[in-house]
């Protein structure tokens, strides 16, 4: 058990040391990414009025079937055409202590082919 603890420890440490640095404004809002083993959610937030402007997740999504890495490019490109409705395009990543390797990056790179910038 010591073992689990250890790597949620290091996984806080991680996304405290990302969200020092990254804060959402309202020119720039901060894209929040979770990913699970079974759904993926994304929020972007602007930190000074402290609000979520968009938000799309596949846990009420009766259309996301297939693999985690498919379900987050149906959520980037989900997300990025709900910001370009509310007409933000430039974003900042916050990848939650995660590293921007497979299905991270499959988000990001859907979010950034439908319009978003980071």
């Amino acid at each position: 058990m010591n073992r689990l603890i250890t790597k949620r420890n290091n996984k806080i440490i991680r996304k405290n040391r990302v969200r020092s640095t990254v804060s959402g404004t309202a020119e720039r809002p901060r894209l929040s990414v979770h990913i699970s083993n079974r759904h993926v959610s994304a929020q972007i937030i602007d930190d000074v009025a402290g609000k979520t402007l968009v938000a799309a997740t596949t846990v009420q999504n009766k259309v996301a079937k297939g693999s985690v890495t498919e379900l987050c490019t149906l959520i980037g490109t989900e997300i990025a055409k709900k910001a370009t409705k509310a007409k933000i395009t430039k974003v900042v990543l916050d990848r939650n202590g995660r590293s921007y390797q497979g299905r991270l990056s499959a988000l990001a790179t859907a979010a950034r082919e439908n319009g978003l910038e980071f």
